[in-house]
Formats: C-alpha cells, structure tokens, sequence
C-alpha cells in the first residue's frame, strides 16, 4: 500500500505537457499597440487631427468629370444638407443657403450659362475655349449653386448696427467655409469636383428657372461628378513664408 501512495504521489508531481487545447490560454502575453480605433475612442486629437487633415490634403479640382457617381444621389444630398447645417456663421446667422441640380436640371444650368456667355464672349478663339469649358460642366453629373441669403445678412446688420458693415465679410466667409466643406466631403466618397464662378451674369435665370428668392445672392457654383483622370499635381509655396509662430 504504501509503494502505491508513493507512486501516485511522484505522477501527480511531475510537470504535465501543455495541449495543443491548453496553449491559448497559457500563451505568453505582450502588449498590444493601440489601433487607429482604439485610439480614437480613447480621445486622441492627434489621429482624429491626421484622418480630418488627409481628407484636406486630398481634396483637388477634377477636370473633366462624367454623370457617373460613385455613391447614390440620396447620399449626396444627405452630404450636402449636414454640411449646411453644421458649418458656422457668425453670430449663429445661418444665411448659406444651397439649390443643387442633378440630371437634366444639371444640364439646363450649364445649356443655360452657355448662351448668356455666348452674348458677350467674341467669337473665334475665345468662344470656341468658353464653349470647351461649358461643356466639359455639363459633362459632370450635377452642380451645388451656393447663395447666401441678404434677407437674413441684413436683419443682423439692423440687429448688430456696431458690426453692420462687417456682416457681408462674415457671410461670405461662412459661405467659403460650406464650399469647401461640402467639396471636401464629396470628395472623401470618391467623387471629383471643381468649383466655378459664373455669378452674377447667370443670377437673374437661376432666380427665374428654379424659384430662387430675390434675397438669396449666389457666390459659388461646385460642379461634381465622377471622375475621369487623376488631379494634376499639387504645388505650395515655402510654409516659412506663410506661417508665424510666436511664444511657441
């Protein structure tokens, strides 16, 4: 009896071999880097600053562009109307105010853009580039018409009548920051985009042919669309000419 208890006393000391079921739970753990996720749950300024600045560094004129879009309509204006929403203004104004145009309502703008150019651009050389540019436009397969709104810039001029003559500045650039909003986010869902200015010979028909009201003055027109080539390359004057920093 007692070789028995002495012998089941030596198997029960000896190390047992760890099983292929066993080694998972026994691996040796070292630790795990933050991914790009886990960071920015965590709150850091730094990626979310990196993911937002690369969709800026990306954003580029697109020439020409095709009515094929990567995403659906409904997308686009969902894109459009968060960013008029969001973007700021002064005094919390709110005076940008977007019409955008798909399909054929697309094409009537720019069919439209070209015979008013077409009155006053001479003919020959001149016409024949104007009639070039007008319909590489239409080629793409819609356009956001920005505008900003004097009923509601005016109203803030009598409210405020310290700031009256800054009120405009403001609203334009509330209106800038949309712009660029609106084409940077496009953008980021795989859509080319450029932005043009046929303000104000084409205002009078835009107010007439799409019910615009008479307070609403356009700024801007982004035309967008799929694209077709890639950006030409981008080029920056020296960052030490632009930037000053002080008490760093």
């Amino acid at each position: 009896m007692q070789r028995l208890l002495s012998s089941i006393s030596r198997a029960l000391s000896k190390p047992r071999p760890l099983t292929t079921t066993t080694t998972p739970l026994t691996k040796p753990t070292t630790p795990r880097p933050f991914t790009t996720t886990t960071t920015a749950k965590m709150g850091s300024t730094t990626a979310n600053a990196d993911s937002f600045l690369s969709q800026i560094a990306a954003r580029r004129s697109f020439y020409p562009l095709n009515k094929t879009l990567p995403i659906p309509t409904t997308r686009v204006q969902s894109i459009i109307g968060e960013a008029l929403q969001q973007v700021p203004s002064s005094f919390n104004s709110q005076s940008n105010r977007v019409v955008v145009l798909l399909g054929a309502e697309h094409d009537k703008f720019w069919d439209a853009t070209r015979d008013i150019l077409q009155a006053i651009v001479p003919e020959g050389a001149a016409w024949e580039a104007t009639a070039g540019k007008m319909a590489m436009f239409r080629g793409a397969a819609g356009t956001a018409l920005f505008f900003e709104d004097q009923e509601v810039v005016q109203g803030m001029q009598a409210k405020f009548a310290t700031y009256a003559d800054r009120f405009p500045i403001w609203a334009g650039h509330s209106s800038g920051m949309l712009q660029f909003a609106v084409w940077t986010a496009l953008e980021a869902e795989g859509l080319g985009a450029n932005l043009q200015h046929y303000n104000p010979l084409v205002d009078a028909k835009v107010a007439e042919e799409w019910n615009v009201p008479a307070t609403w003055k356009l700024s801007a027109q982004l035309v967008f669309g799929g694209k077709t080539s890639p950006a030409g390359e981008k080029t920056f004057t020296p960052l030490e000419d632009k930037l000053k920093v002080y008490g760093a």
